[in-house]
């Protein structure tokens, strides 16, 4: 009870409208209203100083030359030193920068402070008004009234340190009227103390009015900087944290950390499942990413399914890489929405301050770029550190970015084409067209590197539609029984006008549609498999047949080939050069090609450089094979020259 009671009266001394009825507030809004209320009080302190010096000195005046004037002179020696420190302190905080909080210990010592002025003013009339002549009663009179209405309003915004100030002077003002003997004592007590209900009651009412306001003020500040949907801080409120982080870390030499959260296939849910199921998936990855993170971290959702975290605490790089972990660890476990299960893959790029910047551009940049290369090198590396190198990647890519706009146009894209060979009749079967990309400074730029710019840019889709119509147009020229085959990627397989635009291109170059080989890899079914049902159906009605490329590799499922319309299974590289010498790889071979022929589908071998794995694949029944022993991707000028090997391979 008693500690209670305690903190009650800390509560009071800090300000806290609670005990008289006003409302109620919780920190950090707690903090920034006293920071208000300070600043106010300040703002008047400087004035009310001066009034204090000056009022001194008119009382040493009044009673210059009376028995009082050595006691008058000390007592305003004390009013005006303190007045003149004071206001010279107030000064200098006015003029500095107004913070962003007050803690209740600068709350409390305003207060006291309060107290003492207002105590030394109460003396005054206990000291002088029974011995002064009536004129200096007066004037006595007149500064206590004075002080008490000037300290109200300059702490009007604090009642409790208006209270501190007024009270003694009330109180020292009435017990001079009892010790002055006359009727008009009762008169004059009676009037102080209605003087003194009202002059409290204005106080309350305009300190009420004015936290009132700042807390609505407070409320819509924070709608505007909450994301409607997490109720996380919103990229406006980010910007500001950010920047505060940053001023703090120049300020006073302090480091921070800050983290970019990505949904890598959040577009690919939102796309696949709708808006309301994305939406209650960011409500749940917000929920876990709250539960991931420390109290002192700072978290906010950007836009997508990007959020960003800032750390000013403990961010010595491995907690930071902890926390990262963390995050990573709880977006593993499948998201149950509306009765689904909603897997998701995250990636977290982090740079820290000052080690990568103190600007909050440039640590932005230095973020993101981390970001991209977490989602560029995939599965075990998705949490990634801001490095110097990358800043020569980050501008090696946009310059890449800049010139594969203009690359289409300039003739420097072109195909290479790389032969299928037939293990039944030794015969070539077709060529499968490679983009490649001769840059006019750097020279050739893999398709690894360019694609997925190409991608992110939404320049796919016109490199792609003059990948196929070239293709088309140079198998057109070749034998009829040879087909091309052309790599299509996900964001291609996207575009509601692929599936004309390729009958266009086949009815344009006079080639059949049987002739066309679309090859897929499975991170295209990962991220849109109905909708890539649908499309492939449609092909393959048209008689475009479909392969699925890399088989085996990452999230391999059964039920691919079960549901899609597949011609064509094409092993992986990593297993066919080593099935000679694993006994593992060469059981998987040999079981994919019995699959696949169960299920009518044919398979190709990719990578293919030995004489002996050659035979070791027609052992086994496969199909066809691929690979440099066949033909390295060569110009559509070189394929003559491959044709001709054709019969020489098996020998």
């Amino acid at each position: 009870m008693q500690r209670l009671s305690a903190t009650r009266f800390g509560d009071l001394l800090a300000g806290d409208l609670r005990v008289f009825g006003g409302p109620s507030t919780i920190e950090p809004l707690a903090g920034r209203i006293r920071a208000e209320q300070v600043s106010i009080v300040l703002r008047n302190t400087l004035l009310g100083m001066v009034a204090n010096i000056l009022n001194a000195a008119t009382f040493v005046m009044a009673v210059w030359g009376s028995p009082n004037q050595t006691k008058a002179i000390l007592w305003a020696s004390v009013i005006i030193i303190a007045a003149g420190f004071v206001g010279l302190r107030a000064r200098s905080s006015f003029q500095s920068v107004k913070p962003r909080s007050v803690s209740r210990r600068t709350t409390q010592n305003l207060v006291r402070n309060a107290f003492l002025f207002g105590t030394w003013w109460g003396a005054l009339p206990v000291l002088f008004f029974g011995g002064a002549t009536s004129a200096a009663q007066v004037v006595i009179t007149c500064l206590s009234a004075g002080m008490i209405a000037g300290g109200a309003a300059s702490f009007y915004t604090i009642p409790i340190a208006a209270i501190a100030y007024t009270l003694p002077i009330f109180v020292g003002s009435a017990v001079a009227i009892v010790w002055v003997e006359g009727a008009v004592n009762l008169p004059v007590a009676i009037l102080m103390v209605s003087y003194a209900i009202t002059l409290f009651r204005a106080v309350l009412a305009h300190a009420f009015e004015f936290t009132q306001r700042f807390i609505l003020q407070a409320e819509s500040e924070n709608a505007i900087r909450r994301d409607v949907l997490t109720r996380l801080p919103n990229r406006f409120s980010f910007n500001e944290r950010l920047e505060n982080a940053l001023a703090d870390a120049k300020q006073f030499d302090q480091h921070c950390a800050l983290l970019l959260f990505d949904l890598n296939n959040f577009a690919q849910v939102n796309d696949r499942l709708g808006r309301a199921m994305a939406d209650a998936l960011l409500v749940e990855v917000a929920a876990r990413l709250r539960r991931s993170t420390r109290e002192s971290d700072g978290i906010a959702r950007l836009e997508g399914g990007e959020f960003a975290i800032i750390a000013t605490r403990d961010v010595r790089p491995d907690q930071i890489r902890f926390v990262a972990k963390q995050i990573v660890d709880a977006m593993r476990a499948p998201f149950l929405i509306e009765g689904r299960e909603i897997y998701c893959r995250a990636s977290i790029g982090i740079a820290l301050a000052p080690a990568d910047g103190l600007d909050a551009n440039q640590l932005l940049r230095c973020v993101d770029t981390a970001l991209h290369r977490a989602k560029t090198l995939g599965m075990g590396c998705s949490i990634q550190f801001f490095s110097a190198n990358d800043d020569e990647a980050a501008t090696r890519r946009h310059l890449l970015e800049r010139d594969l706009t203009s690359a289409l146009a300039n003739d420097q894209l072109w195909l290479a084409f790389q032969p299928f060979l037939d293990l039944g009749s030794d015969r070539i079967r077709g060529y499968e067209a490679l983009l490649r990309w001769q840059h006019p400074t750097l020279g050739p730029i893999p398709p690894s590197e360019f694609i997925p710019i190409a991608e992110q840019t939404g320049l796919i889709h016109a490199i792609g539609h003059w990948a196929v119509k070239t293709a088309c147009l140079a198998a057109a020229r070749w034998p009829r029984d040879l087909r091309v085959s052309v790599n299509f990627s996900v964001v291609q397989l996207k575009n509601k006008a692929l599936l004309d635009a390729i009958v266009e291109t086949l009815a344009e170059a006079g080639l059949e549609p049987r002739r066309l080989e679309v090859e897929i890899t499975e991170n295209v079914l990962i991220s849109n498999f109905e909708e890539t049902i649908c499309l492939l159906q449609s092909l393959s009605s048209l008689s475009v047949t479909v392969a699925l490329d890399d088989f085996g590799t990452g999230y391999s499922s059964l039920t691919y080939l079960r549901k899609l319309p597949l011609s064509r299974l094409k092993i992986d590289r990593s297993f066919v050069q080593d099935m000679l010498t694993d006994a593992d790889c060469s059981a998987i071979v040999k079981s994919l090609v019995e699959l696949a022929h169960e299920l009518r589908i044919e398979v190709t071998a990719e990578g293919v450089e030995t004489l002996d794995q050659l035979d070791y694949l027609r052992r086994v029944g496969c199909d066809e094979a691929q690979g440099y022993l066949i033909g390295k991707p060569g110009r559509i000028d070189d394929i003559p020259a491959i044709a001709a090997r054709q019969f020489g391979v098996g020998s």
